[in-house]
């Protein structure tokens, strides 16, 4: 099966309310569709997103940067067109977009040889389960009251939700900590509780937050210091009985190598679309496991479901709402797990319709 076209679009997805973390303020979200055509009637699909929607055309360029490398290419061969992109993207740096373009063409090409054999990507992984424990993960901001925090905390539990994360940086330490309190007190000691800082925190600080919040029974303390500082995101995990979860901002295997060495992290956290796609993030989650690491994923839901299924040292699949309006099916949720769907690809298609609203000139 040759790829005979490469085509992309850009959208912007709106969001019910702002949303606000330590390091981060957004209205509206940019999306960047991706397609290859299989010229025989099947189509594989991805995306990209950003934190609105300045960055999306510098996105769009790269992706088609490397489209003169996959015309004509056997979508079959996924791993070998990950190396040619990899050696193509090396003037640019194996960081930052260069790798998003990368990416968004793997997660494409699984898509589209999943469709090609009738099968969904978790089964020609090798299926290990066939729903995955999930976590509310589109609330409880920063920006939220405490009276707020506790409302949408039941309204996560009324739902079906048996887990959900809460974001922390507020100026005072001993915010954070009332915070915490609250959402644990509504929610009773049953259900499970995430923290994240969103890399907002010095280790310092985060020590002596990660050590309050202790009494709470945390899941995790997602990233409480900047990604890049290793040592210092290894000396919070050494010094907390709560595990440190980070890696969303890491790229390919050989970033989260160099986590791995560092001890920066008790769980790891692949984002689809900086790991390098499906190809990458499953070398990464293998390599976590011969060392008995957990991994969860980032955002993507819908794709990071098909990887997740297939993984045996997975743990939680992040429930972020933001990027269902895309597509036709939705999610299925039973007692806390999202189901693997057994559609071929990743078994979710885009909604033409309503991307034809959102798309920008």
């Amino acid at each position: 099966m040759k790829i005979v076209d490469l085509r992309t679009i850009r959208a912007e997805v709106p969001l019910e309310r702002p949303i606000r973390t330590a390091i981060h303020h957004f209205r509206s979200l940019g999306a960047l569709l991706v397609t290859l055509d299989g010229g025989d009637g099947l189509v594989g699909e991805s995306y990209l997103f950003a934190n609105g929607t300045p960055q999306l055309k510098a996105m769009e360029e790269m992706v088609l940067s490397l489209k003169p490398m996959v015309l004509g290419a056997d979508a079959g061969f996924s791993e070998g067109l990950w190396r040619q992109m990899w050696r193509a993207i090396n003037f640019y740096g194996h960081k930052g977009i260069s790798v998003f373009a990368l990416s968004a063409i793997d997660m494409a090409l699984w898509d589209l040889r999943g469709k090609r054999v009738g099968l969904p990507i978790h089964r020609l992984l090798g299926a290990c389960r066939t729903s995955v424990p999930t976590y509310a993960s589109g609330g409880l901001w920063l920006g939220a009251s405490i009276d707020e925090l506790v409302a949408e905390a039941r309204s996560f539990v009324a739902a079906g939700f048996r887990a959900m994360k809460m974001r922390l940086g507020r100026p005072r330490l001993d915010e954070d900590v009332e915070r915490v309190a609250a959402v644990r007190d509504a929610i009773g000691p049953e259900i499970v509780l995430m923290a994240d800082a969103n890399q907002g925190l010095t280790v310092d600080h985060a020590i002596r937050l990660g050590r309050r919040l202790e009494a709470f029974n945390l899941a995790w303390f997602e990233e409480p210091v900047p990604a890049y500082d290793l040592a210092g995101s290894a000396r919070v995990a050494a010094a907390l009985d709560t595990p440190v979860a980070s890696g969303e901002t890491e790229y390919a295997r050989y970033g989260f190598r160099d986590m791995l060495k560092a001890e920066a992290a008790d769980v790891l956290m692949p984002d689809l679309a900086r790991v390098g796609g499906v190809t990458e993030f499953v070398k990464v989650a293998h390599m976590a496991d011969a060392l008995d690491i957990p991994v969860s994923s980032h955002i993507f839901t819908e794709q990071s479901l098909a990887v997740m299924a297939a993984l045996g040292n997975a743990t939680y699949l992040e429930h972020m709402p933001w990027f269902a309006p895309l597509f036709r099916e939705k999610l299925e949720m039973r007692q806390g797990e999202v189901v693997a769907p057994e559609r071929p690809g990743f078994g979710f298609t885009f909604d033409w319709d309503a991307i034809e609203r959102w798309r920008l000139s």
